[in-house]
């Protein structure tokens, strides 16, 4: 098993000084540059010390959130508007008000190039084809970055864009001879419903962009025959947080950009190693908008013991989902990845939504199913919910045309199992 292509490119990185000592200069750098550049920070840090001598100190700082920066995401910018090469526009559903917006400058644009480059060398090699179904027509835009990374390591990237056919995107897979595939967990697993037997099958694939279900990776893996990758990372993030090693024990983390904790959601203080909380990590060589303690909302911790890849970074485990992402329905209460690991196996699902209406105990819950295939799943999704509800049971089941080669399955539960109403 090699080690992962982070543990020499972060010694390179800080030239190979102690990575918390390296932390710590670059925290203490950024803190300065937040206090006297950005005004949302300047205020923030008030009566807080200018110069830290431990990592631990970090947590006498507040947290950031989203909605400070969707306030006004200008306070947050420490240089001048000229240097600014692009900026990503993050609505919010059902949020009213200003979007987030994240501001990046063009050498911190670099800084992702390479981390992108240097993580794709985990589950490629040298002239091998990558098919990127991520956006990419815009410059400066996640797959055109990722383009960027992969050509500088040697790898021949394809730009695709996001599956909206998905027959036109297995045409394009077979035709360039694809050895990799790039892209969020519920479009590739969109293609691997409808790929033929007879096709060239990848042999590895990464998914990021979104939470990545475990029953997602075993369809794709029994499927294709390939190794599944998980990328773990966000806007806010830059783009590129961690990288799963061959040993896909969680991720290894980009840990000479950023400074990443695990909190109590509700007190903000780290928890320690092995212990589940929150996701929080802190910029260290972005100028354009550093972020300080940004919480993610994300749940997961750090594994103790060494990663059997051989590298002394940390492992943080793969996302167990979002603190916000339950959904309760009269006295019991679901978590969304508890509908993701008993829907997605299904043969022929290529996606859901989950909807909860009503409140006070009078709730009811749709489930939207999006099928390849007509009547023969709809009991296999009635029951996989039933077995997450126990004591509900299902009063309709509906389905009607969705888009070509699919159907559109709805199952409706009711906590009191009358007769159901519209939702």
């Amino acid at each position: 098993m090699n080690i992962t292509p982070l543990d020499p490119w972060i010694k390179e990185k800080t030239n190979g000084v102690d990575l918390r000592a390296w932390q710590l200069s670059k925290l203490n750098e950024t803190l300065a540059l937040a206090r006297s550049k950005s005004a949302f920070y300047k205020k923030h840090f008030e009566g807080l010390p200018e110069t830290l001598t431990s990592l631990d100190d970090l947590r006498q700082f507040p947290i950031t959130t989203a909605e400070d920066i969707r306030q006004n995401p200008l306070r947050f910018v420490c240089v001048p508007q000229g240097e600014i090469q692009r900026i990503v526009t993050l609505q919010t559903s059902g949020t009213t008000g200003e979007p987030k917006r994240i501001f990046f400058t063009a050498e911190d644009q670099e800084l992702t190039i390479d981390f992108f480059g240097v993580g794709m060398s985990v589950l490629t090699e040298p002239d091998k084809r990558v098919l990127i179904f991520l956006p990419g027509e815009t410059p400066g835009s996640v797959g055109d970055l990722l383009r960027m990374g992969l050509e500088r390591k040697g790898r021949k990237p394809i730009p695709y864009g996001m599956v909206k056919d998905p027959f036109h995107a297995l045409d394009v897979m077979e035709s360039q001879q694809a050895d990799c595939l790039v892209g969020s967990p519920t479009q590739i697993l969109s293609l691997a419903r409808r790929w033929k037997q007879k096709n060239k099958a990848p042999r590895t694939v990464l998914l990021s962009t979104d939470y990545v279900p475990a029953a997602i990776v075993n369809v794709l893996e029994s499927t294709w025959g390939c190794k599944v990758f998980n990328h773990y990372g966000t806007t806010e993030m830059g783009l590129g947080g961690g990288v799963e090693c061959e040993a896909h024990r969680g991720y290894h983390l980009r840990e000479a950009d950023m400074l990443f904790e695990i909190v109590n959601p509700e007190t903000g203080e780290p928890v320690p190693d092995g212990e589940y909380g929150e996701v929080v990590f802190t910029t260290l060589t972005r100028r354009g908008m550093p972020l300080v303690r940004y919480r993610m909302g994300d749940r997961s911790r750090f594994l103790l013991g060494d990663c059997p890849c051989g590298t002394k970074l940390r492992t943080m485990e793969k996302i167990r989902g979002r603190f916000s992402g339950f959904v309760r329905v009269g006295n019991e209460t679901l978590k969304l990845p508890d509908f993701d690991e008993a829907l997605f196996p299904i043969q022929g699902l290529l996606n859901f939504s989950v909807t909860v209406s009503g409140s006070g105990g009078d709730e009811s819950l749709l489930v939207e199913a999006k099928m390849l295939t007509d009547e023969d799943s709809t009991r296999e999704v009635e029951q996989a919910i039933e077995s997450l509800f126990q004591k509900r049971k299902i009063i309709k089941c509906y389905h009607s045309p969705n888009e070509v080669g699919s159907l559109l399955k709805r199952v409706i539960l009711d906590k009191r199992g009358n007769d159901g109403k519209s939702l």
